[in-house]
């Protein structure tokens, strides 16, 4: 059965059809070709013809003159359209004409500099020329490093290892330094937030280095589509690059639809489960051999969906292993065997987190289901592009969740195919960040008087770190003091510290590791009691050591999967800008943030029942950052007819949405934002618990505290960046204050439930029965009240 038909039989269907609210023909379109170019190598030419290879997309030829030109690029085409071929065969054609030259080749994650590193060896054995590539990263032996420094003429690596490991040792990597003509950077896309803005710094490391062997690389950027590649390229590498955004590669018909679970419960207006639609919409496609992948939002919905997909093909198959989960944690061996598995055609469902949303090469598969919005626009054609082959139908569903982003777009389709993507916002002068890297570069090449990084005072910041003790003025040198080596401490993607291990002690008491969980991630999923889900196998945690970052697992029959609660409580350290608008005073600047999980709920699979509770026991996680707040002044909160119970309620149902609302504002990833009620004094903070809501002391976050007592009552609403130091979101949000207010109201009160569902302020069951009529009366009267 063809995906044509299968559709056909949803359509015919009366519980699938009424749920498929859009749906989006995308039509085939032929490629613009070009010729090779003359000046490519005879022996280059010889091998693109072995590889079928008889004449370029456009936007590879466009690419290639730019090069040649000396220019900066940056390449910004879908999915699969050649991009790797902008920069191997410009890079490569110079190498033969010049054997000095040298390239650094830098990939986001590990995973993507191996696949290209077997792409990019092709190519090099086609055209039969000695040319060294090597990938240096973690995995890479220590016997291995020195023939690599010394051999290596195009060196595949990631930004984690130019920043701990070539950087800070650029004295043993003096012949590529000296000689350094090509610098990629592929997944343009990814450098965003809190890592593109470390990013922006390696390269200001990069280039001093550089500057200082007399070289002067040329950038070579590729991208997914985003609203401001250009831009964002020139943030990263600092310098003009030429844009080529015009694709020439084909590509087949596609159908895009918009799946929407039926509305369970009317009155709490809570839909059908994502998961379960995801398996069910699924599984008729593996059933049939049609290769499928499907993207789940979380670690944990990965999992749970792979059990429910293992589960029913070994029930009507028997075998469970044309199934498999996919995403970070595992180790690299059996993320390499998924993968082949995958590009063999002996896996035909793949269930992943966006692991498998960059460009590792896993074959052209033809289904792709995405169980819940992945949070930008962007991100959802890249993961929709991992369906489709240059030829024939290929299907893409988006299945809705409960939450008021998926809703939305369930209910303005127009909005998801008519919009640009998401811009890519960067700070690389965060001064957390900038400080950090300024240690670095100091370390790596002592800095000279008058000599900038960044935008901000460079001689202050020296100055600051002589006082410390951690740089020291001699003539006209600033040099660096300190026995400790600086970039070992900064992790590029968090604040996180080193990973937790996760060590099997089911058949021996030493056990064996079975995959690391990130620092911040096993506050939530390796507390002593949690089930921990890998490749559908459960585990349950024993043990936690948390000083020598490792959790002991033992294998489990457990009928469920654990969810964490945690809280989190603001504070003002220093405002930066006020004013009174909308009835409400506004204000943005620097807060702690302390995050606490203080338990964790059992959910039973499949009926997803709450089955008990446990508690848990972790230190806080702390982080300074930038936020945007209002305050609700006492005299305003005494003219509405509520007690304090339902303004809390109203307040909380409010923050809900308008934590969506801001995130469509600012056109940035829901996670890159995070909300908070409490007191701008920092004395009580509210959360939900259990079921229900509550007021704590600030100090304790533990010791409920009594809502009549508190004087003045005047609760503030925070929405703060969550990246350490802010990334820059928050002026945005306070410059936009009426307009969010204005859109958050509209969200709420289109909505059609009756009293508060997911969809608006939240599930009734969290909050009171008023909380959404409250919502509404305070964003009435704020917007009523107008500018004071």
């Amino acid at each position: 059965m063809s995906i044509g038909e299968v559709i056909k039989g949803w359509n015919s269907s009366k519980e699938i059809a009424p749920c498929i609210v859009h749906m989006e023909r995308l039509e085939g379109r032929g490629g613009a070709y070009v010729a090779i170019p003359d000046f490519i190598d005879g022996r280059l030419m010889d091998a693109l013809r072995k590889g079928g290879i008889k004449q370029l997309f456009s936007h590879q030829g466009t690419a290639l003159e730019a090069i040649r030109a000396g220019k900066d690029v940056v390449v910004v085409t879908p999915t699969a359209s050649g991009k790797t071929l902008c920069y191997n065969l410009p890079i490569l054609n110079d190498k033969l004409r010049d054997p000095s030259v040298r390239a650094i080749y830098l990939f986001p994650t590990k995973a993507l500099s191996q696949d290209q590193m077997v792409e990019l060896q092709g190519l090099i054995e086609a055209a039969a020329e000695p040319i060294s590539t090597f990938t240096y990263d973690g995995d890479t032996p220590q016997d291995a490093r020195r023939a690599i420094r010394a051999k290596g003429d195009i060196v595949i690596t990631n930004p984690d290892m130019l920043h701990t490991g070539i950087l800070p040792h650029h004295t043993k990597w003096i012949t590529l330094f000296q000689n350094l003509k090509y610098v990629v950077i592929d997944e343009l896309h990814t450098y965003r937030g809190i890592f593109g803005s470390h990013m922006t710094n390696v390269l200001r490391r990069l280039r001093r280095i550089c500057d200082f062997y007399g070289s002067r690389p040329q950038f070579i950027c590729c991208s997914a589509t985003i609203a401001n590649p250009g831009e964002l390229a020139e943030k990263l590498v600092e310098r003009p690059v030429e844009l080529i955004d015009q694709n020439g590669a084909p590509s087949s018909e596609k159908l895009f639809l918009f799946y929407n679970p039926p509305v369970v419960n009317e009155e709490l207006g809570i839909r059908g489960s994502h998961i379960g639609a995801a398996r069910n919409l699924s599984y008729p496609f593996i059933e049939r051999g049609i290769q499928t992948i499907v993207f789940g939002i979380s670690r944990l919905n990965v999992e749970v969906l792979t059990k429910y997909l293992k589960d029913r093909v070994e029930g009507e198959k028997g075998n469970r292993d044309i199934v498999r989960g996919y995403r970070g944690g595992y180790l690299p061996r059996a993320r390499r065997d998924i993968e082949k598995g995958l590009k063999k055609g002996e896996v035909l469902g793949v269930v992943t987190t966006n692991a498998l949303e960059l460009g590792i090469d896993i074959g052209r598969l033809d289904v792709c289901v995405i169980a819940g919005y992945p949070g930008t626009i962007a991100s959802t054609w890249q993961q929709a592009g991992r369906a489709g082959r240059r030829s024939g139908l290929s299907l893409a569903v988006l299945i809705g969740r409960s939450l008021p982003l998926d809703q939305f777009l369930m209910e303005n389709p127009d909005y998801f195919f008519g919009k640009s993507p998401e811009h890519g916002l960067i700070n690389p002068d965060n001064l957390l960040i900038l400080l950090s890297h300024i240690k670095c570069a100091a370390f790596e090449l002592p800095f000279k008087d008058g000599e900038t990084f960044g935008r901000e005072n460079l001689h202050e910041i020296l100055e600051y770190l002589e006082e410390k003790g951690v740089v020291h003025h001699t003539g006209d040198r600033w040099h660096w003091m300190q026995d400790v080596y600086p970039a070992d401490g900064i992790n590029l993607r968090s604040v996180s510290e080193e990973n937790f291990l996760v060590v099997d002690i089911t058949g021996s008491p030493k056990g064996k590791v079975i995959g690391e969980v990130d620092f911040t991630s096993a506050h939530t999923t390796l507390y002593e009691g949690a089930i921990y889900i890998s490749e559908s196998e459960l585990y349950q945690v024993e043990k936690l050591d948390y000083e020598n970052r490792k959790a002991y697992v033992r294998r489990s029959k457990a009928d469920y999967y654990t969810d964490a609660v945690s809280y989190t409580d603001v504070s003002i350290l220093e405002g930066f800008e006020e004013k009174r608008e909308c009835g409400t005073s506004v204000e943005h600047g620097e807060v702690a943030v302390s995050t606490k999980v203080v338990g964790y709920k059992k959910i039973k699979f499949y009926t997803s029942e709450n089955v008990g509770y446990g508690k848990v026991v972790l230190p806080d996680q702390q982080m300074h950052t930038t936020s945007y707040w209002f305050t609700f002044p006492r005299k305003m909160l005494e003219d509405v007819p509520f007690n304090r119970w339902e303004i809390i309620d109203g307040i909380l149902g409010m923050a809900y949405a308008l934590h969506y609302i801001a995130s469509l504002h600012l056109m940035c990833d829901i996670n890159d934002i995070q909300r908070s009620v409490g007191d701008r004094g920092a004395r009580w903070f509210a959360r939900l618990s259990r079921g229900s809501r509550g007021v704590y002391k600030s100090s304790t976050g533990m010791e409920e505290v009594s809502i009549d007592g508190i004087d003045p009552f005047e609760p503030t609403l925070f929405i703060y960046d969550n990246y350490p130091g802010g990334i820059g979101l928050s002026p945005q949000l306070f410059d936009g204050h009426r307009e969010i207010l204005g859109n958050t109201l509209r969200l709420i009160s289109r909505c059609g439930c009756r009293s508060g569902c997911p969809s608006c302020v939240g599930p009734t069951g969290q909050l009171g029965t008023k909380s959404k009529g409250i919502a509404i009366a305070l964003l009435e009267r704020a917007l009523e009240d107008g500018e004071d």
